[in-house]
């Protein structure tokens, strides 16, 4: 009753699905076919595929990569209340927000793969093969940090989901050190991930100290609102029983988050215009536009509304007890939080360039390709591990002669 019998029947199960399933599935492996036919495209004909050029070298992917390092980071969000503070809603479902994690990482290295035009350089950052420059280069602190936490999630998952399907509770001893070092671990990654923007001295939009605790912040809105969409899709297409308190809590937290996010981009707005230095350049792209160059200010202006429309429904209890505004809010703020850790981060970094060309910016066919297949990937990726996990930890799936208590109720501790 080993390891290799547990991927047995995994591997089993994650063919196993009903019509609804199926059908998802076979949506998702659609994206990715599109997805490999824009890559093809960019693979045979290189960057130039893309809208990038000399003045924007980081674009869309690297957008979509920083958004999702911010999703996967907030998985610490559930597990604080259910390690910590042995709130019982929040534990029984935490296994569901390390798959979302393991998910979110998956796209957030593909990105980076499909953004270095040639995926062979990869070795350039790998001890032995290539020249890290460790521990000088910021982009191998996120190399290591982005793949340590993948694997954090992976063996706390497997070992959960393993010791389940035998039947026995997880050994306290080795998950719960792992899951408390996953909370700075968590917050590490988009640390990291921002130090990698703010230490870039010649790129005046990125290089400020408020860089990281804004990435954090904005991080502990985005995923958890993917999370409570997520929570009452199981629970609606799956056996798994995922309490209001569960998902009540979660919008509780991102109230809180919601506000730090908004006064963080406060103040960061104060600074640039009051003091009206030579860089003030940069916001004013963003937010005004340059003379005729307007390209962003439609998605700056649309994000901060889908922000602050979001904050004043989370905050209010009327606003997060009722489903439809509850939806309408994780909505938005997935929206808001999407294009300000996308087009409103990265390309006013690099707008105007170094030698004050503006070059205006907008996503081509084939990055929206790539990208429709890197989350139809980490969507399959999320769908298959559900499959399988939710069997397990309601009991169904189960070792011969193993206990089929639910994981839930072994979780009463």
């Amino acid at each position: 009753m080993g390891i290799l019998e547990f991927l047995k029947g995994a591997a089993r199960q994650v063919v196993t699905g009903g019509k609804a399933y199926k059908a998802w599935v076979a949506v998702l492996v659609g994206m990715m076919v599109i997805g490999l036919v824009g890559y093809a495209n960019q693979w045979q004909g290189g960057l130039i595929a893309t809208n990038m050029r000399d003045q924007v070298t980081w674009a869309f992917y690297i957008g979509n990569f920083t958004f999702l390092v911010g999703v996967a980071a907030a998985a610490v969000l559930l597990v604080v209340p259910a390690y910590v503070y042995h709130w019982k809603p929040i534990k029984e479902v935490v296994v569901l927000g390390e798959l979302l994690a393991i998910s979110a990482l998956t796209m957030c290295l593909t990105f980076i793969l499909v953004d270095m035009g040639r995926p062979d350089r990869l070795t350039h950052i790998m001890p032995g093969p290539g020249n890290p420059n460790w521990p000088d280069s910021m982009l191998s602190w996120d190399a290591l940090v982005l793949n340590l936490y993948l694997m954090l999630n992976l063996v706390v998952v497997v070992h959960i989901l393993y010791r389940a399907y035998r039947g026995q509770d997880y050994a306290k001893w080795f998950v719960v050190p792992l899951v408390l070092f996953s909370i700075p671990a968590a917050v590490g990654i988009h640390t990291v991930t921002a130090f990698l923007y703010a230490g870039m001295a010649a790129r005046p939009y990125w290089n400020a100290g408020i860089l990281a605790p804004k990435f954090i912040a904005s991080a502990f809105c985005s995923g958890p609102a993917v999370m409570i969409i997520l929570f009452q899709i199981l629970r609606k297409t799956t056996a798994i029983e995922i309490k209001d308190e569960a998902i009540q809590k979660v919008a509780e937290l991102m109230a809180y988050a919601m506000f730090f996010n908004l006064f963080l981009l406060g103040a960061e707005i104060f600074k640039e215009y009051y003091s009206h230095t030579e860089h003030l350049l940069y916001t004013q792209y963003l937010w005004q536009g340059i003379g005729t160059h307007k390209a962003l200010v439609p998605y700056a202006w649309f994000s901060l509304a889908c922000s602050v429309t979001a904050f004043l429904i989370f905050v209010t209890p009327a606003g997060r007890k009722n489903w439809t505004t509850l939806n309408i809010g994780a909505v938005l703020i997935f929206s808001g939080v999407y294009i300000e850790k996308g087009m409103g981060l990265v390309i006013p970094g690099m707008t105007p360039d170094t030698l004050g060309e503006i070059y205006e910016y907008q996503p081509s066919a084939t990055e929206w390709m790539v990208a429709v297949g890197v989350f139809g990937m980490g969507g399959l990726v999320f769908t298959t591990l559900v499959n399988v996990a939710v069997p397990i930890m309601m009991g169904t799936l189960r070792a011969k002669g193993a206990s089929t208590v639910p994981m839930g109720a072994e979780a009463t501790h």
